[in-house]
């Protein structure tokens, strides 16, 4: 899809991969929709030429209003860009339920909802992309990050069933999965503290700047999997291809970190 002339729209989009995916697709002449919680960081990242929507994600009111008022504004939503979510640093056996459901209301059933009303649109023009942004850790699971690898793996399983569901009405599903990407992600965690050794290591690190550009470049040839960066891949291979090993290995640094 050459993205001149569509309508993106951007979740969490006020800072980080979301403002760098609004960037990379205004250059190559694409209308921006963008939402955040951040009001002022949103206005910033939309300029003049976007439509802001301020609102918290996690309500479903703002999920429909996010999808009313870019139709209205634009009449038509082109491509969806969920990107929006959160981490939580705490052990599955130990973390509180009100922590667990507030993580998959936002990385999941926000995304959810929001891929639902946007597919009510595109479907009517036959055409558009749903692209969810999921994590290396939804293919990998890291014990230092469990709820988290869950709620992302359940986004690589939506996807996935989204790409077939909606394949005759024209509709293409990508699944984003980055690593470890230079945004103010932590300090938005809902709970917990990522373990030193990657805190000092952070493998697979990549910008914003660099993740955006292989997602838009992933809608551009209709990717079905965008991993960034590319070794990310070879990882994902180790874990299929030799799990027991991975499992010993990650465990391994769990255990450092406790």
């Amino acid at each position: 899809m050459k993205l001149a002339g569509k309508v993106v729209l951007i979740t969490g989009a006020s800072e980080g991969i979301g403002a760098a995916c609004a960037e990379a697709c205004r250059k190559r002449g694409a209308r921006l929709a963008l939402s955040a919680r951040n009001e002022t960081k949103l206005n910033q990242v939309a300029g003049v030429d976007g439509l802001a929507i301020p609102g918290d994600l996690t309500q479903p009111e703002t999920r429909r209003l996010i999808v009313e008022r870019t139709v209205a504004h634009y009449g038509t939503i082109d491509v969806l860009i969920n990107n929006a979510g959160a981490g939580l640093y705490v052990a599955a056996h130990l973390a509180p339920m009100e922590q667990a459901r507030q993580l998959f209301e936002l990385n999941f059933f926000a995304m959810l909802e929001m891929s639902q009303l946007a597919a009510a649109v595109m479907r009517k023009q036959e055409s558009g992309s749903i692209v969810n942004v999921s994590s290396i850790a939804g293919k990998l699971t890291l014990p230092w990050f469990t709820l988290y690898s869950a709620s992302k793996h359940a986004v690589c399983a939506l996807t996935d069933g989204l790409r077939m569901e909606l394949k005759r009405d024209g509709i293409h599903a990508i699944t984003v999965c980055p690593g470890y990407v230079d945004t103010g992600f932590q300090s938005h965690v809902i709970a917990g503290r990522p373990p030193l050794v990657m805190q000092r290591s952070r493998p697979l690190r990549i910008t914003a700047e660099r993740c955006a550009e292989a997602i838009v470049r992933g809608i551009e040839r209709n990717a079905r999997t965008v991993v960034t960066p590319v070794s990310g891949w070879l990882l994902m291979a180790a874990a299929r291809m030799f799990p027991s090993l991975v499992d010993w290995q990650l465990e391994r640094m769990y255990s450092k970190a406790r």
